[in-house]
């Protein structure tokens, strides 16, 4: 690859590399190192191994830190839809990777520089060659500035998990009960219906009101978790 190209690249990247060698590895396809039969030439399969590991550590790091809150389930499947394929290929995409990429005739001619698995190995590579020339804290920097606006988007616990499964979740992991909810009451017309909802836990009783039984006994469990935190009868990560 000329020079010029990587600088370009580096100036994409927001980052120089001391070891120009470890960046053409990254983006040297196994179809490439297959036509060009050299001893001291790698593909990057090694480094999008590296770089997974890498990527999944600093999404981790970056999910906690940001949402505190967040519980290890929702944190897994956060974590996985962010470094999934189409997530990393849209990234490669952004940071034009795929027009550095050096490979074989047959995939050049396939539009493998548009592939969305050439593209999120390459990124993953990419980033483990940053990580071995510049360090955590660098490969850090680089991924929280690329992930800001992803991040951003992620709705906090309360946001993503509904109140009855939150007030089920809190008492049965402290009081292995499970909340009875019943209608108590509905008022207005056929077309207009308020539904009024009762729900019975820990000795704690709370009604809720919607414009449907479902909506209802979410309002109902609301309000019902909040009495349990009153009472310190939640479990601590409700």
């Amino acid at each position: 690859m000329p020079p010029d190209d990587l600088a370009k690249l580096e100036t994409q990247l927001g980052y120089r590399f001391a070891d120009k060698a470890l960046l053409r590895e990254a983006l040297r396809h196994s179809s490439w190192v297959n036509e060009h039969l050299r001893e001291d030439l790698r593909d990057n399969e090694r480094f999008e191994y590296l770089g997974d590991a890498v990527l999944n550590l600093i999404i981790g790091q970056l999910l906690m830190e940001r949402y505190p809150e967040m519980r290890e389930g929702d944190l897994s499947r956060n974590r996985a839809k962010l470094v999934s394929e189409p997530q990393l290929a849209a990234l490669a995409r952004q940071l034009d990777l795929g027009r550095f990429l050096m490979l074989g005739k047959g995939e050049a001619q396939t539009d493998g520089r548009n592939k969305s698995s050439l593209l999120a190995d390459a990124f993953e590579a990419t980033l483990a060659a940053l990580y071995l020339d510049g360090g955590f804290d660098r490969a850090l920097a680089f991924v929280s500035q690329l992930y800001s606006p992803l991040l951003q988007d992620i709705p906090s616990r309360t946001q993503s998990r509904d109140f009855k499964s939150r007030l089920q979740e809190a008492v049965q992991l402290r009081h292995h009960e499970v909340p009875r909810y019943e209608v108590v009451g509905e008022s207005g017309p056929d077309h207009q219906k308020t539904f009024r909802v009762a729900v019975n836990v820990c000795g704690l009783t709370a009604e809720g009101q919607g414009g449907s039984k479902k909506k209802a006994e979410q309002d109902a469990a609301r309000l019902g978790l909040q009495k349990l935190k009153q009472e310190g009868l939640a479990h601590p990560s409700a």
